[in-house]
């Protein structure tokens, strides 16, 4: 990957042109590092102090005890199901400390699932300020790598998501809807290197395409003053470019002419825009040649010529869309800066411009206290349920080996304790006495194009249920396996099957066959309808139907790579390229959900 000259590929620990508040930031690093097993000793002690009266804590007879050795041996490591009771109870209304002692302020969905609905993940008031101490680390950390940010602005695409309330009043919404619609994010003190050329007006809107077009509108005026572009997200900022290829005409006759496409009717939007908005023929004749081409490639610096880099999350299953965006933007360099979840805010990359290969993240230990589930496929041990008798030898956070990996347990100060998060991690070494963790992957996701995850279970069920639909013409699924197609904007998922028909004459339609495709959307989860319905960042989902005895082809070609022939089973999702190929090769019929699933911001009973 090309990286400009001028960025420093290792920048000094202090650098000379680094200011005050900046400097203190890094400062605040280095000792929560170089401290962590102490940081992370007091933030249990904290953490069991105030929920000590708390109904969970008491079920296991802590009495007050805030040492690790008390706090181990006697509460378990549980997983979402452990809680979902307890969590529904406060989402019912009981408003008694159950896991925190603090009130719950509202709830966070995951994009984590529980029998097809998101997670929902209990937060406090105080946990805002956490996350805020969070943000303001990144800023002073990229600064070492890159000067002169506050010299312009950033292009972040940054969209909040619908929200609903539980029966008990409380708000319940993605973790980056609560912040930008916090006090914290709307009265933000001024900061000169966090200035988005995006209006809050219209990153608060709720409408999608109304948000996205006015952010890129103000992003083609400001064009010469953004010095980073991005999205929370890979596949995000891949949406605003394909925005851009579909809305580009649309967007050059606004600034041409000064006036606001009247599709554009938010108040609070239309009526910041009046202040932004002025006539520019030069620029929408620029934007007019630059667009209606057919070659996009390095768009991104075409357009916005001053990027330094891309403030995108490029591991785990978004390193998918590397590719796509080395062709956009020419090769800068990707930056993903921080660690986060619903769960928790966990830590932040201090080297934030490295190759995407190479992220590796530093959980800070005042954030929460963590613990290591030891983690091997070839074992049972991280995979089964544990047992509440004989609590598991997890590892502290200062303790972790190199080179080995861990699924992260996380107890907070909302109520999680010993909680699954679910993410596998890989220690790649030390900063100070803080280890530095590699994303591996979500444990169990199958497929994931967005925010979505799929775990083999819920595609196992959509398949299942779509296959009802095939038995009137006494035919069958005999075999079927997936994967994320994300060479589309946006991607889709893609399902090959390989079908047994008693009677060929009796055989399904396109139209029928289409139908298996929306039965199987609406046997997916809430996280991913939405995607397709609400945040338009998954495609119609596709099934390629493959020639009889595909799949033992497929089992040939394993088998000749050295797998077992009595441990083979079919893979549920491929993406070696020599299998999609194999599979493209023999597909007879391809059919598309010919509609949206049904999607409601509410939750179902």
């Amino acid at each position: 990957m090309a990286i400009a000259a001028d960025l420093s590929p290792s920048p000094p620990a202090l650098p000379p042109t680094c200011d005050d508040k900046n400097a203190k930031a890094l400062r605040f690093i280095e000792e929560m590092t170089r401290n962590t097993d102490l940081v992370q000793e007091k933030v249990l002690a904290e953490i069991l102090s105030q929920n000590a009266q708390t109904e969970y804590l008491k079920r296991f007879q802590l009495n007050e005890a805030t040492d690790r050795h008390t706090f181990k041996s006697k509460v378990p490591v549980v997983s979402y199901e452990d809680l979902k009771n307890d969590i529904q109870r406060i989402a019912n209304g009981d408003r008694s400390p159950i896991l925190c002692a603090h009130p719950i302020s509202e709830f966070l969905t995951s994009s984590g699932t529980s029998a097809g609905e998101r997670k929902l993940m209990p937060t406090i008031r105080e946990e805002m300020d956490r996350r805020q101490l969070l943000y303001s680390l990144l800023m002073p950390v990229m600064s070492q790598y890159v000067p002169g940010l506050d010299k312009g602005k950033a292009l972040l695409f940054l969209f909040i998501k619908a929200e609903t309330k539980t029966p008990s009043g409380l708000v319940a919404r993605p973790v980056l809807t609560s912040y930008y619609k916090s006090e914290q994010f709307k009265n933000r003190p001024h900061d000169p290197y966090n200035v988005y050329t995006s209006p809050d007006e219209a990153i608060l809107c709720p409408d999608s395409f109304q948000s996205m077009y006015t952010q890129m509108l103000c992003g083609l005026i400001m064009r010469h003053e953004v010095l980073r572009v991005g999205a929370v997200f890979a596949s995000g900022l891949l949406r605003a470019i394909r925005f851009l290829q579909l809305n580009w005409a649309q967007l050059a006759h606004d600034i041409s002419t000064g006036t606001l496409n009247p599709k554009i009717t938010d108040p609070a939007i239309t009526e910041r825009m009046a202040q932004i908005l002025k006539p520019n023929p030069e620029l929408a004749n620029f934007i007019t040649k630059e667009c209606s081409g057919e070659n996009w490639e390095r768009i991104i610096t075409r357009i916005w010529p001053n990027t330094r880099y891309l403030d995108v999350i490029v591991t785990g299953a978004m390193a998918q869309y590397i590719p796509t965006l080395d062709y956009y933007s020419g090769g800068l360099p990707l930056a993903c800066t921080m660690y986060a979840s619903s769960e928790c805010y966990f830590g932040l990359n201090l080297n934030p411009i490295c190759n995407p290969s190479d992220v590796s993240y530093t959980i800070m230990p005042n954030m929460g206290y963590f613990e290591f589930l030891p983690h091997d496929d070839s074992s049972s041990t991280s995979s089964s349920t544990l047992s509440r008798d004989s609590p598991p030898p997890l590892v502290d956070l200062a303790d972790v080996e190199v080179g080995k990996s861990y699924e992260l347990v996380l107890t907070g100060y909302s109520g999680l304790c010993r909680y699954r998060v679910g993410d596998v991690l890989q220690v790649t070494g030390f900063h100070n006495n803080a280890p530095q963790f590699h994303f591996v992957r979500r444990k169990n996701v199958l497929l994931s194009i967005d925010s979505d995850k799929t775990d083999e279970a819920e595609l196992q069920n959509a398949v299942e249920n779509a296959s009802v639909l095939l038995k009137e013409f006494n035919t069958s699924v005999v075999e079927y396996t997936s994967f994320a197609d994300t060479k589309s904007i946006p991607g889709h998922y893609v399902i090959y099957w390989e079908l047994l028909m008693k009677d060929s004459r009796h055989a399904p339609s396109g139209d029928v066959l289409e139908k298996c495709c929306l039965t199987m959307e609406e046997s997916l989860n809430a996280v991913y309808r939405q995607g397709r319905v609400s945040d338009r960042s998954i495609g119609p989902l596709e099934i390629r139907v493959v020639k009889n005895g595909t799949f033992e082809e497929l089992m040939d070609y394993a088998i000749s790579r050295g797998a077992s022939i009595n441990q083979y089973k079919v893979p549920r999702c491929v993406t070696f390229t020599p299998i999609t190929e194999l599979l493209d090769s023999r597909v007879e019929s391809v059919h598309f959900s010919p509609a949206e699933p049904h999607w409601t911001p509410e939750r179902r009973c």
